[in-house]
This record gives structure tokens, sequence and C-alpha cells, in this order.
């Protein structure tokens, strides 16, 4: 995979739905437009702090597994398999069902409700099972980005490099039309969100401290997936030069079209009318409401289409790299480390993660779950950042082709504001951080058998 493919994996999981659904709510955070461009702004900053520190580390150690990998050379082997286990098990594969549905409500949508009228009946072993249409486009959907997967890591990487620059096409001209089109204003970003009906947005995270936390992990949540190519280290062209290239280059397109389509959506709508957009809609419909008419729903639900599957796809190529990892280290199922003697990729892990991803997306499930991970998420996002130190200290003599940019003031920024939004996910949440550490402490009995009973893989087919 070249530089422009794994600059598209990252371009490609941030560009999910929350550009299209976060604005709303921010707004109701923090009141005001200029604000909330302001939370994007430092979102984003903190983001592309931590892309500087995965550059030096995915440069110095070019493998497959990513964080995995970092962690588990840092802190030890147990540290390195409950990340691994909390992202097969629940993170991502649940992250992939979401997109998976997504991608089939949307589709409902832009086909005019015609998926809820269509459905499957089956009856066997005793089970009688009833699948409906969105269903039934969800499951197809994880199995056909599964195998696009199997083909190649090439494949995978054109596919993602066309479907991103098809997603940031889009995403750029509901700003574009926005600005030509509608009967907008700059005025607007000064005027107040805070009185609009805000659905489904609690009291208690509109406006003050709490607002502008809350408003920093709706756009955190947006950007989330910057370092998502980290586990194709080992299947990069030159991984010392594309590796940096990918994680800064991506974080910066990214934060650019952010910023240019959120100003166009307060140029457009006032934000008390952007915080009073329905939670069954989305700021970009309302926007192109305003000179396109109804025919927007259709349009904007085709584009949130496009973007779930560039994120499904990515996820998908980036991700089945880290069982595939685990296993190879014996602490994973020992099968799940082979390679296709044809196309050379982890076949075997990938069809496990649609596998798993299917069960979750027929168990409805997948939502609880990802919300109960977001606390640990942030928490290994943050041991990862702090093995750079880890690493400067113990591998001082270690090739680093390229050297994090601000070292150690950067990265010491990036754990202080992580551990500020742990400690305040805490205090809010404290149901689903505890259910988070929760799925972890689920994994350790398996750790306990593969640590004792698996051998690590030595020579891969």
């Amino acid at each position: 995979m070249g530089a422009w493919a794994a600059i598209a994996v990252n371009v490609a999981n941030m560009i999910g739905t929350g550009v299209f659904l976060k604005t709303r709510v921010m707004t109701c955070n923090v009141g005001s437009g200029k604000t909330v461009l302001m939370v994007w702004v430092a979102a984003g900053l903190l983001s592309l702090a931590g892309t500087f520190s995965y550059s030096e580390i995915a440069a110095m150690m070019p493998e497959a597994g990513g964080d995995y990998i970092y962690l588990r050379r840092a802190y030890g082997r147990l540290i390195g398999f409950l990340y691994g286990w909390m992202v097969f098990a629940v993170a991502r594969a649940g992250s992939q069902a979401a997109l998976a549905v997504g991608l089939a409500i949307f589709m409902n949508v832009a086909l005019g409700g015609a998926l809820e009228r269509w459905h499957v009946e089956s009856a066997a072993i005793g089970l009688h099972l009833h699948i409906d249409g969105l269903t039934l486009v969800a499951l197809g959907t994880i199995w056909a980005v599964a195998l696009i997967n199997c083909a190649s890591v090439a494949t995978g990487g054109r596919t993602a490099l066309v479907v991103t620059i098809a997603k940031v096409v889009l995403v750029f001209g509901v700003g574009l039309a926005a600005f030509v089109f509608a009967p907008g204003s700059w005025s607007h970003l000064a005027a107040s969100g805070l009185q609009g009906t805000c659905e489904g947005v609690a009291d208690s995270a509109r406006g003050g401290i709490a607002g502008f936390g809350a408003a920093m992990l709706g756009a955190l949540w947006a950007y989330d997936g910057w370092n998502n190519v980290a586990p194709l280290a080992g299947e990069i062209r030159n991984p010392q030069r594309n590796m940096p290239r990918a994680f800064v280059g991506g974080m910066l397109v990214v934060g650019a079209l952010y910023l240019f389509v959120n100003s166009a959506y307060y140029y457009a709508l006032t934000p008390l009318q952007i915080a009073s957009v329905p939670a069954a809609s989305s700021v970009a419909t309302e926007v192109l409401k305003r000179f396109w008419g109804p025919v927007a729903v259709s349009l904007t639900a085709a584009a949130l289409m496009v973007s779930s599957f560039g994120s499904l796809h990515s996820s998908v190529l980036a991700n089945s790299r880290i069982p595939f990892a685990m296993a190879r280290d014996g602490l994973f199922f020992r099968g799940l480390a082979k390679l296709s003697p044809r196309s050379k990729v982890p076949i075997r892990a990938i069809l496990a993660q649609a596998a798993w991803g299917s069960v979750l997306a027929l168990s409805g499930s997948y939502d609880a779950l990802t919300d109960s991970v977001i606390f640990v998420s942030w928490a290994f996002y943050g041991l990862s950042i702090a093995s750079l130190f880890v690493f400067r200290r113990t591998m001082p003599d270690a090739s680093r082709p390229y050297r994090a940019l601000g070292y150690p003031v950067v990265p010491l920024v990036f754990l202080f504001v992580t551990v500020a939004l742990l400690v305040n996910t805490f205090v809010a949440a404290p149901r689903q951080a505890l259910q988070g550490v929760a799925v972890l402490f689920a994994g350790l009995p398996f750790y306990w058998w593969w640590s004792r009973h698996a051998v690590p893989a030595t020579r891969l087919v």
C-alpha cells in the first residue's frame, strides 16, 4: 500500500457520520457558532498532537498490529492483550456493526422506506428467524466488505482511496453548496443557540464547563480514527516515510474539511435553528433543504451511505490485523495467524471479525457495547502516547526515521487533556466507565488460558 492509500485509510475512518450529526448537539452544548468552531479546532489540534507521537512509534516499529504491538512492548503482554481483546470483542466489531446498520438505515431513507417493507423468515433446528430488509442489507454489507479485503491489501487500499475521494467530495460539496446557494449571513456566528429545543441533549450538558467538555467529546468522536492506519504498518510501502504522512496528512485534510463544512452550516442557519434540528434529521439535511427542498433528505441519506461504507471498509482493512498479530504471539485463536498463500492477507482474521460483527448486528447490542468502551479506548490512547516516553528511555539507540514534533511538550499536553477527559467521563458517566472496565476484566480468563497453553506462531503460511 502506498502513501495515498494509507492517508485514505485514516481519512475514511475519521469521516463517518459525525460531521453530519454532531454540530446540532455541540451547538446545544456551548451555544454560539464561534465556540463550536473553537471546539472543532481544539479537538483537531489534540488529535494532531497524538499523530505526532504515533508517527514516531509507527515509523520505528512498522509491524502489523499497531497499538497492540506498542502496548505489548512498552508494558507487557497483559496490557497488549487487553487492548486487542477490547478492540476485537467490542470496540471495532461493535463499531463495524453500527456502521453497517447505519448504512442500511440511510439506504432505507434514500429508497423511501422500501427496506422496511420486505423481510425473510426461516425455520431451522427449532428456531424461527424473522430478518427484515434493514438487517439483511447490514449483514450483506459486512460480508461484502470482508470479501473485498480478502482479495489483497493493494485492492483494499485502492478501494479505500476511491471511497475516500468520494467522501471528501460529498462533504466538501455540502459546504460549497451552502455557501453558494443558501441565503446566509456571517452574523449567525455571534448568535446563541442555547434556547433551542435540543432534543435528547441533557440540561446538565448545556453551557459552562460541562457543556464545553461534552462538545469536546462530540468533536473527538467525529475525529476518532486518526490512528487507525497503525495496524497496517507492516503492509505499507516505505513505512518510515509514509506512516507519518498517513497520520499527519490525514488529520490535516479532515480538520480543514470539518472547519469548512461547519462554517457553511453556520453561514446558512442560525445557531438557534441548528440547535432545534430534530434528532431524527441532520444539520446537513436542513441546510440543503433551504435551496433543494425535500430532495435534500434523499441526497443526505446517500451521502451518509457512502460515508458509512468508507468507514466500515477502512475499519475492517486495518483492524483485522490486530487479532492476526495477537494470534501470531499465541494470545488469540491460533488459526487467525495464518496468511493466505495467494493474497498474503490474514483472511481468517478478516472473516472472524466479520462473523463477530454480524452477531453484534443481529443482537442489536452494538451501541450499548461501544458506548461502554469509550472510556477505556481513550485510556489506551493515553497509554500508547505514553509509550513514546518508555521507548525513548528503553530504546535510546533505536532507529527513528521520524521524531515526534514538539517532544516532550506536545505528547505531555495530549496526556494531560486525555487524563482530564477520563476524569470528566468517570464523574459524568460512571456507569459507562465501569462497564468499560468490566469488559476488560472479562478478557482476563482468556488471557490466563492463552498465555499458558498457546505457543506463538513461528512460521506463517
